[in-house]
């Protein structure tokens, strides 16, 4: 359930009536959207869609209507992806303003912005352009995953979430680096050079590399890129670690999810989320590899792995609803039940609520709810 149903009270009315009668029973709900609120008296600044409707809380309306129709509720929360880059935050307090050194940087930028004081207005709007330049394969501004304060606030708001309502799960998104390009900040290239000294066979090259690192901002990185890969894969491992263990000592009985790259070697070379190892050390519950294609084949492929990699006991499909017809959606949820998952789950109910072309007003969620493939 995509923010944008959670603007207004009758669409979240409507939104659970629909899942219910879909026969669904779990809403994720994104009440984090980006570095925002969508409920009440967050830590962060409240969503800008909300401001007029000041006493209205979304997550607690959804509990209260789904509870009393037997559906569970989770938060879902994007953790690293914080700001749209067509257009910045309004809100002077959200972190891109107030904390913009907690922003990860390109490697293409890193040697522009080098010596730039993160609180002059052109950083923020120089790593603005480079992300608006880039949308094809960029969301938007990501938070820096390596920052101790950026892993403390991700954490205070899951925690905020887990105690003030009663959840019945926490869905972690965009837990990953955008791409191999980031995060190549001041501050995590000098918290890599800290943790590079317990790297076997580092230490000994350090004074070498920091003469070159003079020159070249990079040279630690380019000498010692399997160490590069490991730091960055450690930091996204330790916030979920942190994570699952607040919210298990908080409510035990809570699920903890993750959307993740359906592809394991694309998802552990390239993003940086090793997945695989969160399962195996039980500090994840569940894994939702997004394997959002209109390739039957390739859908099949994405969720065989995923369930090779972590047990199908672990997996929710995740169905892109957006990328292809009904009788895909159809087939692609049969494949995961044939394959044993645990879950289906459909992105977006946004997408799934429109109208199924040559189907009159019937929509993707009532042609799914009426074959019975999700009970």
């Amino acid at each position: 359930m995509v923010r944008t149903t959670l603007t207004h009270p009758d669409s979240v009315r409507a939104m659970v009536r629909r899942a219910v009668r879909a026969g669904f029973n779990t809403l994720l709900l994104q009440v984090r959207g980006r570095g925002d609120s969508y409920f009440a008296d967050g830590l962060e600044p409240r969503a800008e869609p909300l401001r007029d409707r000041p006493d209205y809380d979304p997550l607690a309306l959804t509990l209260s209507e789904a509870h009393r129709l037997g559906l569970r509720v989770h938060a879902w929360v994007n953790v690293h992806l914080v700001s749209s880059a067509a257009r910045l935050p309004a809100d002077p307090d959200h972190l891109v303003h107030a904390r913009p050194h907690l922003l990860a940087v390109s490697r293409e930028i890193a040697a522009e912005i080098r010596g730039m004081d993160p609180s002059d207005p052109a950083y923020l709007e120089r790593l603005r352009r480079h992300a608006d330049a880039n949308r094809s394969r960029l969301e938007g501004l990501y938070s820096s995953p390596s920052h101790p304060d950026v892993k403390d606030h991700v954490y205070r708001v899951a925690m905020d979430l887990v105690e003030r309502y009663e959840l019945d799960g926490i869905h972690l998104d965009y837990v990953r680096y955008p791409s191999g390009e980031f995060d190549y900040s001041p501050d995590a290239l000098a918290r890599f050079r800290t943790w590079i000294r317990g790297w076997a066979g580092a230490s000994a090259r350090l004074a070498e590399l920091d003469r070159a690192t003079g020159e070249n901002p990079f040279a630690l990185t380019d000498s010692l890129p399997v160490a590069w890969s490991e730091f960055r894969r450690t930091q996204i491992t330790d916030l979920v670690r942190r994570v699952y263990a607040g919210v298990k000592r908080r409510r035990p009985e809570a699920v903890v999810s993750a959307a993740v790259f359906p592809d394991p070697a694309v998802s552990l070379d390239e993003r940086y989320q090793d997945w695989g190892s969160w399962i195996r050390a039980g500090i994840i519950d569940v894994v939702a590899p997004m394997a959002y294609t209109s390739d039957q084949e390739r859908f099949g492929e994405l969720i065989a792995s995923a369930v090779a990699v972590g047990g199908p006991e672990r997996v929710w499909a995740g169905v892109g609803t957006h990328l292809t017809t009904y009788e895909g959606a159809v087939e692609e949820i049969s494949t995961a039940r044939r394959l044993g998952v645990r879950g289906v789950m459909l992105f977006s109910y946004d997408w799934a609520v429109r109208s199924v072309e040559g189907a009159g007003d019937i929509t993707l969620l009532q042609r799914v709810g009426e074959a019975g493939f999700v009970r």
